[in-house]
């Protein structure tokens, strides 16, 4: 896809190997959720800051069907949206406040999906969701080597602890891996480092680990954590970052084919990953900013 300036990117993929953005892909999800709408010239579709109220106003992402969309922050033009392409898709996903306006630059129509609608259509068309992880992690290693060019990386000492499942959501996929046994790390011991081919990626279940980018720690997972997703979207792709066990800890590991078929049968699964990849790309990209 052409990508946006409001960072949300359009993906394309197939269950079996993602790859680049793909414009029929998109159609077909949000065809299958949601109906198009119209959208004069001059109207705001949603502004910077916008943060959704449950039972009130939820946030939705948005399927340009024609016409163009402009985007802008802090009084900034961004950029366009053009037919074909996702946007607003990073509230929707993380559920935090936008990072951007959107406003109609000429007569347009959009297909518009709030979260709950968003999670149906991933059940409808697990493709979809692939497409959007290779999008986001293409975009993570766009801005990684953004961050390593300015020397921009820094450590926050005061990291929380992240996690992409909460303890129901941790059970349900160690009960989904059934036969897959957990792996035990050493505090201070190496899982994986970057450049590293990856096999599998893993979640945390007990303990902590962190994960570093040229030496800096960018984030810590605890349990429920889920780290090496991208060796796995890409399956000829290298290892983004390290991650060493900052404390004892017990690893669920997941391989490419568990993880093709959870992705599959599992729209939580996937909204899951969808979630923890977005927060990271946020996290990172405020670092370039």
């Amino acid at each position: 896809m052409n990508q946006p300036a409001s960072g949300n990117q359009p993906a394309t993929a197939g269950v079996a190997e993602s790859a680049a953005y793909d414009p029929a892909v998109a159609l077909e999800f949000f065809k299958a959720a949601g109906k198009p709408a119209a959208v004069r010239q001059g109207e705001k579709i949603f502004e910077q800051n916008e943060r959704e109220i449950p039972l009130i106003k939820r946030s939705k992402v948005y399927l340009l069907l024609k016409g163009e969309i402009a985007l802008s922050a802090n009084g900034k033009a961004l950029g366009s949206v053009r037919p074909g392409e996702i946007f607003g898709e990073m509230a929707v996903i993380t559920h935090a406040p936008r990072s951007a306006s959107a406003q109609a630059k000429a007569d347009s129509s959009v297909i518009a999906l709030d979260d709950k609608a968003f999670q149906a259509g991933l059940a409808k068309k697990p493709q979809f969701a692939l497409m959007m992880m290779s999008v986001m992690i293409h975009r993570l290693r766009e801005t990684i080597a953004q961050l390593k060019e300015k020397n921009a990386l820094s450590e926050d000492a005061q990291l929380s602890e992240s996690a992409a499942f909460d303890a129901t959501g941790l059970t349900q996929l160690v009960q989904g891996l059934g036969d897959d046994t957990p792996v035990f790390y050493r505090e201070g011991q190496s899982i994986v480092a970057e450049g590293q081919k990856g096999l599998r990626m893993y979640a945390v279940l007990e303990g902590r680990v962190k994960v570093s980018i040229g030496g800096k720690v960018v984030e810590r997972l605890g349990p429920g954590g889920v780290f090496g997703e991208a060796a796995l979207i890409h399956s000829s792709s290298t290892r983004i970052a390290d991650a060493v066990a900052e404390t004892d800890c017990s690893l669920l590991p997941i391989d490419r084919k568990a993880f093709l078929s959870l992705v599959k049968v599992s729209p939580d699964f996937a909204q899951a990953l969808l979630s923890s990849l977005a927060a990271r790309l946020r996290n990172l990209t405020a670092k370039v900013r």
